[in-house]
């Protein structure tokens, strides 16, 4: 694949303890010479990481290069204080959104706060009215486990989108021929912003089959074979894992994606040797 074809983006999470946070600099800082289009960084469940995820954006709005992208949920809060969370976010010099509804803590069922948005439709127009930001939204090539249908999911995409969302980012999704077809069809419905695929890192094949079983996303019997006999051989995983996630990336170029959207987990090796792998230099990144 030759260089200046793709681009991508990272994503992060705020981190918990002193040591985690040591972590997450070290994969922001190896990362960074790579120019991504921008990085995220996400929400716990419940927005029970709503101060950390704070501190984390302004921290990469003032130390780095990076263009930052916070996340915002519907889920636990007012319409105020996610609004002012906003305006606090433009005054930073903080311009892009991924707006989410958000997961209530676990064990919990979803409902929207009495005095919040009652979806991210709404809170998208109300990111709007605060400021001109770029919004990200979530897309479901597989079913949301809380969705009643496939169709319900790119019915409330198209309604994101009509509200100003300017990007959809995918859950992750093992199988390049579900986001093709999933873009398709949202394409044929009259969507035009870009479908961007999120593209899960392997090396822990247990806890993405952990993360894949609550998200609704899929694991081909092709790709758990590939981790058979390896639960004791870290390198052995880490030579799947690249594989796998260069595969995805080649694949999906070939089926007409130029954006990518790594989950990073905050483990940089990966996801720096996959985009070098593919033409992805500090100088020649296409962003």
């Amino acid at each position: 694949m030759s260089k200046r074809q793709i681009s991508v983006s990272f994503e992060f999470f705020p981190p918990k303890t002193a040591e985690m946070e040591a972590q997450l600099w070290t994969a922001i800082r190896k990362l960074e010479p790579l120019r991504p289009e921008f990085v995220s960084v996400t929400y716990g469940a419940g927005g029970s990481t709503r101060d950390r995820t704070h501190a984390t954006v302004k921290r990469i709005v003032e130390e780095t290069q990076l263009k930052p992208a916070a996340h915002l949920t519907c889920v636990g809060a007012p319409c105020e204080e996610i609004d002012s969370v906003a305006r606090d976010y433009w005054t930073a010099g903080v311009r892009h959104i991924v707006a989410l509804r958000g997961d209530p803590e676990e064990g919990a069922r979803y409902a929207a706060h009495a005095q919040g948005y009652q979806s991210t439709p709404e809170m998208i127009a109300g990111m709007r009215a605060v400021a001109p930001f770029e919004i990200s939204v979530s897309a479901y090539p597989e079913r949301h486990p809380d969705s009643p249908s496939l169709e319900w999911d790119a019915e409330l995409l198209k309604r994101k989108i009509a509200a100003g969302a300017t990007r959809a980012i995918t859950q992750f999704v093992f199988d390049a021929a579900i986001i093709a077809r999933f873009r398709d069809a949202m394409r044929a419905a009259g969507t035009t912003v870009p479908i961007v695929p999120g593209l899960m890192p392997t090396t822990n094949f247990k806890g993405v089959q952990r993360m894949a079983a609550r998200c609704g996303a899929s694991i081909p019997v092709s790709l758990a074979r590939r981790y058979e006999g390896l639960e004791n051989d870290s390198e052995g995983r880490k030579r799947v894992a690249t594989s796998v996630l260069t595969e995805q990336v080649v694949v999906l170029s070939k089926l007409g994606f130029d954006k990518f959207h790594f989950y990073t987990l905050n483990q940089a090796d990966l996801t720096y040797e996959v985009c070098t792998m593919l033409g992805l230099t500090s100088v020649e990144n296409a962003v």
